[in-house]
């Protein structure tokens, strides 16, 4: 099934009324695998001269989200960021805190510790959003993050102790 068939039969057992601008909306998101926010989708949008209101898109992403189309993969500066996960095997995300870059993988050993870290507490775990935040190769090579990384590693050493 297409994602547009997908959130049009979550629409419907919703009792909702699904609109063309939902749709088009939903078009560009999986036009490419790009994490967005509201805002970068809304100029995407526009640059298409595709005519959506902010208050549309807005109302929309939360149909998204729980019709199991998109998820909320991180905040920052004041912007949620998401990602299509309808038809994508789960994964988790390398980010660089300096230029943004994201790097997706996927691993057997968050797996399983996912799964002993549950049965150790008595939980049935359903989802989890692994984020490792740091500086990517170009990044770390021009020195940023430096002082950041020191402070860290101090930090973790006095932990340790």
């Amino acid at each position: 099934m297409d994602p547009i068939d997908k959130f049009r039969e979550y629409i419907k057992e919703k009792g909702l009324r699904n609109t063309p601008e939902r749709e088009t909306i939903i078009e560009e998101i999986f036009c490419t695998h790009d994490h967005f926010d509201a805002d970068e989708l809304f100029l995407r949008l526009r640059n298409k001269r595709r005519r959506i209101s902010k208050a549309s898109l807005y109302r929309t992403i939360p149909l998204l989200i729980e019709s199991g189309l998109i998820k909320e993969v991180y905040f920052e500066n004041g912007h949620r960021h998401y990602e299509q996960i309808y038809g994508y095997k789960h994964h988790c995300h390398l980010r660089c805190a300096n230029c943004g870059k994201i790097i997706e993988f996927a691993d057997d050993e968050v797996v399983k510790i996912q799964e002993r870290i549950g049965k150790k507490y008595g939980f049935v775990i359903t989802s989890h959003r692994f984020e490792l935040v740091g500086y990517c190769p170009q990044c770390a090579k021009r020195g940023v993050g430096r002082k950041r990384r020191q402070l860290f590693t101090k930090e973790r050493g006095k932990e340790a102790r």
